[in-house]
């Protein structure tokens, strides 16, 4: 099954709908499952096997750079590469002891030339801030100047932010940021409509924090900040019903296709440790969205009748 492809924004980018987020490979330093080198080197090839183009990570992601870095730095240009900036760089390498994120132009570049070591490639199609910093934090450390730098000497392609609101409007507002990495799933489609403004400005819109964790309830071990609005997640997905809607198709099927009909958006990122859930990811996203009826149906189960359905 081919999967269906889209430009990102106005980067020029053609980038398959369904992308794979390498957060799922930092393993057990960064409060992830322990994943060992073969298993990292056969769940990425399997991903541009299939058809996947479009990969996402971080510096914050433990060892998720190094293993793309190690498996798939040779296939370099049948994909393309997102990292993020700002992320600090601890003594020792332990992103469970970390000090805040960095947004100085020092940091920015320190951080780009680490990913491109790690990843053993010349440069990286998009670099996004990471952790949605305020407008004012970015022109206090003159984190574009950097940004604009790098893409200038070729480092990076396109400029980007991961962002989440309050501040993704103001970010929009300056107009530098190529693309758009925001949360969005069927549990939580607060950011819909930031979508569709990201799109109108120009820009390419990745969805993250889509499917994967509500399904499951999150693992005792993360801190409770984190672990807390997963739980509540979960809790939602569960009550929503999803089998009698299903017609026989898994949970994580409905609700990938369901995503994959908002409107403006280019693509959702999935990511797992598994080489099944790969096949059964991009066998879901090759269906296409979901029929109007069944969308609806569940867009209300999920939200409640009070809300207005986008648009597909």
């Amino acid at each position: 099954m081919t999967l269906p492809t889209t430009g990102l924004g106005r980067t020029g980018l053609q980038v398959s709908r369904l992308g794979y987020g390498a957060m799922e490979l930092r393993g057990p330093r960064a409060w992830g499952p322990p994943v060992t080198d073969d298993q990292a080197g056969t769940l990425l090839n399997t991903v541009l096997d299939s058809g996947m183009n479009l990969i996402d990570t971080s510096p914050d992601y433990g060892d998720a750079e190094e293993h793309i870095g190690r498996w798939i730095s040779h296939r370099r240009a049948e994909f393309v590469l997102s990292s993020k900036c700002g992320c600090p760089r601890s003594a020792g390498g332990d992103p469970r002891a970390q000090p805040p994120h960095d947004y100085t132009r020092a940091n920015i570049r320190a951080g780009v030339e680490q990913s491109l070591r790690r990843m053993r490639t010349d440069h990286l199609d998009i670099l996004m801030v990471h952790m949605s910093p305020s407008v004012a934090v970015l022109r206090t450390e003159d984190t574009m100047a950097e940004m604009l730098a790098l893409q200038t000497e070729g480092k990076i392609r396109f400029t980007g932010m991961s962002g989440e609101l309050p501040h993704l409007p103001d970010h929009i507002a300056l107009g530098v940021f190529d693309v758009y990495l925001v949360p969005y799933s069927p549990t939580a489609l607060t950011h819909g409509d930031i979508i569709t403004a990201a799109s109108a400005a120009g820009a390419g819109t990745i969805a993250r924090g889509a499917i994967a964790r509500p399904l499951t309830p999150p693992a005792s071990a993360l801190p409770e900040p984190i672990r807390r609005p997963l739980a509540a997640l979960h809790e939602r997905l569960a009550a929503a019903r999803l089998d009698d809607l299903a017609d026989g198709a898994s949970p994580m099927e409905l609700l990938l296709r369901f995503l994959l009909g908002h409107p403006t958006l280019d693509a959702v990122l999935v990511g797992s440790t598994q080489v099944a859930h790969i096949a059964a990811n991009v066998a879901a996203a090759g269906k296409g969205p979901l029929p109007p009826d069944v969308y609806d149906e569940l867009r209300l189960r999920l939200t409640g009748p009070s809300t207005v359905p986008e648009s597909r």
